[in-house]
């Protein structure tokens, strides 16, 4: 794909979600990787709805601001996942409703926010660690994530929102978008007895993956 048409899709793909109600005003960004080298982001306090495919961030992966707005402060975290998790090359960063709700919840466990009760949420994300709370632009963010990032395709950063990863930009937001519904679902159905997947049941699920 050129880095036109990725540029036209990540405007296309941040608009739909703005759309759907996963980004609301200028919250969260977007990135995805042009080659090795390169790659192409959100621009800071730019609207998913409003993006401007010309006016895009394009940075070198060492963080350096080649053109474009001026990237979001938080692709500083998106640039360490990267350095550590070879086979992301998108990366999606929400402030959606059921997982930032999620993220405020005290008794989670750490180690994996939400214990699989579906078969997709196995096979889109696997497992969903939670990063403890430092404010936005924090650096201490992008060292815990790539702590994290050779071995999750997505993060719960605590009182925050997710933050998750693709092999290209469609499956990054389809991933996303996985991660949603399933927070949703979790919500939904606190309180009362789920039928959680068996450890076996996960190990092939995960196997597979989509």
């Amino acid at each position: 794909m050129t880095e036109q048409a990725q540029r036209e899709q990540l405007v296309a793909l941040a608009k739909s979600m703005f759309e759907r109600g996963y980004a609301t005003g200028g919250a969260g960004n977007l990135s995805v990787r042009l080659g090795d080298e390169h790659l192409l982001a959100t621009p800071t306090g730019a609207s998913f709805g409003r993006l401007d495919p010309a006016r895009l961030s394009l940075l070198d992966m060492n963080g350096q601001h080649l053109s474009g707005d001026k990237p979001s402060k938080e692709v500083s975290f998106h640039l360490a996942i990267y350095q550590q998790r070879p086979s992301a090359k998108a990366i999606v960063h929400l402030h959606s409703t059921y997982l930032t709700a999620l993220s405020c919840l005290s008794e989670l466990d750490r180690a994996n926010a939400i214990k699989a009760f579906t078969p997709y949420y196995v096979m889109r994300v696997g497992s969903l660690p939670v990063v403890e709370y430092f404010n936005p632009g924090d650096p201490r963010i992008g060292s815990e994530l790539a702590k994290l990032a050779p071995d999750y395709r997505a993060y719960l950063l605590a009182n925050h929102g997710p933050v998750v990863t693709g092999s290209d930009l469609l499956d990054a937001v389809d991933n996303a978008e996985e991660l949603e519904e399933t927070a949703k679902l979790y919500l939904l159905l606190r309180g009362n007895q789920v039928a959680y997947l068996s450890d076996e049941n996960v190990a092939i699920l995960a196997s597979k993956g989509v």
